[in-house]
C-alpha cells in the first residue's frame, strides 16, 4: 500500500515548489459556474480536436453549481468546435431552455436528463457519435484489461443492452442509461455507443470519454490482428485502476489538453 499522506494521488508530487496543476476553488457560486462552463467549451473544443463529432449528433453536460436541478450543455446544431460561452445553454429536467439562444438536442436532453435526475452525484456527462467507440459497441461487450489504458476502466464501466439501437426521442427512454450509472465512470450502449459520467468534474467525463473511445479503437486493432491478447490478471487490473482511473486522474489529464486550447483557441471565452 502506497502512503499518500495529505495527497489524493500518488502523482501529485511530493516535492513543494514544483509546477503543478492545482484543483480550482471558488469565493461564489457565480465564479464556480464561469469555471464550469469555460471547462465545459473546452470538452466541446477537445472534442473537436479528436475528431469526435458527428453531424449534430453528441452532447456534453454540467450542472450548475448553485441551481443543481438545471445543467448546462452545448447548443443544438453548432459544431464542438464553434462552441463557446456565449453560445452555451441552461436547461431543465423537462428539455425547458431556460438561459442561451439555442434550441436544446432532444436526444442529449432525454440521455442527460435522466441520468442527472437518476443521480444528484453526477456532475458532468459526455456523449458522442465516434467511430470507434460506436463499432464497439455494437459487439456488446465489454472492455477488456489488455492495457493499462484499459485496466483504468476494469470493473468501473457497464454495458447497456436493453433499448439498444433504438434513439432516445421519448422521455422514457434513457430510464435504462440513468440506472445503469450506478457506481461507475461508463457506459456501452449497445448499438449506439459511448457514455461517460463523472462526480468530479467535466474535465473527468470529458477526458474519460476520449480516453475510452482510444481503448476501443485498441481493442478493435488488437481484434484485427487475429492474435489473443494476455489479459492483466484482475489484483493487478484492480490496482492500476486505482492509480490511473480515478476521477482526479481524470481531472489531471484534462489539464494539459485546457492549456493548449487556451492558447490556440481564446475565442472559446467570446
Amino acid at each position: 500500500m502506497i502512503e499518500l499522506g495529505n495527497r489524493v494521488s500518488i502523482y501529485q508530487p511530493e516535492q513543494r515548489g514544483l509546477k503543478f496543476p492545482e484543483l480550482p476553488t471558488f469565493s461564489s457560486y457565480a465564479q464556480e459556474r464561469q469555471h464550469r462552463k469555460e471547462r465545459l467549451v473546452a470538452a466541446c473544443r477537445a472534442f473537436a480536436l479528436h475528431g469526435l463529432d458527428y453531424g449534430f449528433a453528441g452532447h456534453l453536460t454540467v450542472r450548475d453549481p448553485e441551481r443543481p436541478e438545471l445543467y448546462w450543455t452545448n447548443p443544438m446544431a453548432v459544431h464542438f468546435a464553434q462552441v463557446k460561452v456565449s453560445n452555451l445553454i441552461l436547461v431543465d429536467h423537462e428539455g425547458q431552455v431556460v438561459e442561451g439562444d439555442y434550441a436544446v438536442n432532444r436526444a442529449g436532453f432525454i440521455l442527460h436528463a435522466n441520468v442527472h435526475e437518476e443521480h444528484p452525484d453526477i456532475i458532468a456527462m459526455c456523449h458522442a457519435h465516434t467511430v470507434y467507440g460506436t463499432a464497439f459497441a455494437a459487439l456488446g461487450r465489454p472492455i477488456e484489461p489488455i492495457t493499462q489504458d484499459a485496466c483504468a476502466f476494469f470493473e468501473d464501466h457497464v454495458i447497456i443492452g436493453d433499448e439498444a439501437g433504438a434513439v432516445a426521442v421519448e422521455n422514457h427512454a434513457g430510464s435504462n442509461v440513468a440506472k445503469a450509472f450506478k457506481g461507475v465512470k461508463a457506459a456501452i450502449h449497445q448499438n449506439h455507443g459511448l457514455l461517460t459520467a463523472s462526480r468530479h468534474s467535466i474535465e473527468a467525463a470529458a477526458f474519460w470519454f476520449i480516453a475510452l473511445e482510444r481503448c476501443c479503437q485498441q481493442q478493435l486493432l488488437i481484434d484485427a490482428s487475429g492474435h489473443k491478447p494476455t489479459r492483466v490478471p484482475p489484483d493487478r487490473a484492480r490496482y492500476s485502476r486505482e492509480h490511473v482511473g480515478s476521477e482526479y486522474i481524470g481531472w489531471l489529464h484534462f489539464q494539459p489538453i485546457w492549456e493548449q486550447l487556451l492558447q490556440n483557441e481564446p475565442d472559446m471565452f467570446d
